[in-house]
C-alpha cells in the first residue's frame, strides 16, 4: 500500500474546499497528535461501589439538539442550544455535577461513561459560548492560530485544573486502552465519528462503542473507496495509527472487522494507494 499527501483537508466529492480548514488540518498534521502520557493518580477506582452517575441532563441535550441527517452524519444544532437559556444552563449545571465528582469513587465502568459524556458536553460548551464559529479550530486561549481548545484548562475536577487533551490522553486512552475510544469522544468537525444521540452509561458502553465503530468504518467519512486501487482514509486512522495497530495494515485489519461484507471483501484484497482526509467545518447543518 502506498500512501499520499497526508492530512489533506478532503471535503465530499464536488464539494469546495472550505478557506481556511487546509491550514488547520496540516497544523495538526505537522505537529501531531498529542502523546498518550498517563496523567498520575488517575488510574484507581472502587470497585465496591454500585453507584451510578446522572447523566439525565445530557441525554436531553443529545435528544433535543443531535441532528442525524439521512447521509448518516449527525449534526448539532449549536445555533438552537445557545439561543436557548435554559438549555444552556441545563448544560452548565451538568458539567458542575460532574466536577463535583471525583470519578476515581467509582467502578471502572462508571468512570468510562463519565469521562466520555464530560469530554462531549465540555466540547459542545466549549463551541456554543463561542458560537458563531466555522470550526473548533479558531477556538483557542495562545497566539499560535488554528490549535483548537483542547490545550487550554477548561475544568477542575476533584481540585486538578485538566484539558480537554488530558482527558483523553492522559485518561481514556493510556487507561482503556480501546480504539473505539475514538468513536466515542466528538471533535466537533464534520469528519468526526458522530456525536450519538444517547449519553454514554455503564449499561450502554460496549454496544455504544460497536455501534459507533460499525457507523464510522462503514461511512465515507471514515473509508472512502475511490478506484480499485485508491481508498481514502480519516486522518485519524493516521494520526493515532498506534492505536489500531500501529501500521497501515494493522489499519485495515481493524477496519476490515466492522466494515460491511462488501467493503471487508474489497479491503482484504486492497494494495493500492491511501489517501488521508479530514474536514474541520463545524458538524452543523
Amino acid at each position: 500500500m502506498k500512501t499520499t499527501a497526508a492530512g489533506r483537508d478532503w471535503t465530499r466529492k464536488g464539494w469546495p474546499r472550505r478557506a481556511g480548514l487546509l491550514a488547520g488540518t496540516l497544523l495538526v498534521a505537522a505537529c501531531g497528535p498529542p502523546e498518550v502520557i498517563e496523567l498520575r493518580g488517575w488510574n484507581a477506582s472502587d470497585e465496591m461501589n454500585t453507584a451510578t452517575i446522572d447523566h439525565s441532563a445530557w441525554q436531553e441535550i443529545l435528544e433535543t439538539y443531535v441532528d442525524p441527517d439521512p447521509s448518516g452524519v449527525n449534526f448539532f444544532d449549536y445555533a438552537g442550544l445557545s439561543g436557548s437559556p435554559s438549555d444552556m444552563g441545563k448544560l452548565a449545571g451538568y458539567l458542575a455535577s460532574l466536577e463535583a465528582i471525583d470519578p476515581r469513587d467509582f467502578a471502572r465502568v462508571e468512570q468510562f461513561a463519565y469521562w466520555v459524556n464530560f469530554y462531549n458536553a465540555l466540547t459542545v460548551k466549549v463551541i456554543v459560548d463561542a458560537y458563531p464559529v466555522d470550526t473548533i479550530l479558531n477556538i483557542h486561549e495562545g497566539i499560535v492560530p488554528l490549535t483548537g481548545p483542547w490545550g487550554d484548562v477548561r475544568t477542575r475536577i476533584a481540585g486538578q485544573e485538566m484539558t480537554l487533551d488530558e482527558i483523553e490522553h492522559g485518561i481514556l486512552r493510556p487507561i482503556w486502552r480501546d480504539p473505539r475510544i475514538h468513536y466515542a469522544v466528538n471533535c466537533a468537525a464534520y469528519s468526526c465519528p458522530n456525536l450519538g444521540a444517547t449519553a454514554f452509561t455503564a449499561a450502554n458502553t460496549e454496544e455504544l462503542l460497536e455501534a459507533g465503530a460499525h457507523a464510522y468504518a462503514n461511512d465515507s467519512r471514515g473509508v472512502d473507496v475511490l478506484a480499485e486501487d485508491a481508498i481514502a482514509l480519516s486522518s485519524i486512522y493516521e494520526w493515532y495509527a498506534v492505536d489500531f495497530g500501529g501500521t497501515e495494515s494493522g489499519v485495515i485489519e481493524h477496519l476490515i472487522s466492522y466494515a460491511n461484507e462488501e467493503l471487508a471483501a474489497f479491503l482484504r484484497e486492497f494494495e493500492g494507494t491511501i489517501e488521508y482526509r479530514y474536514d474541520w467545518a463545524l458538524n452543523e447543518r
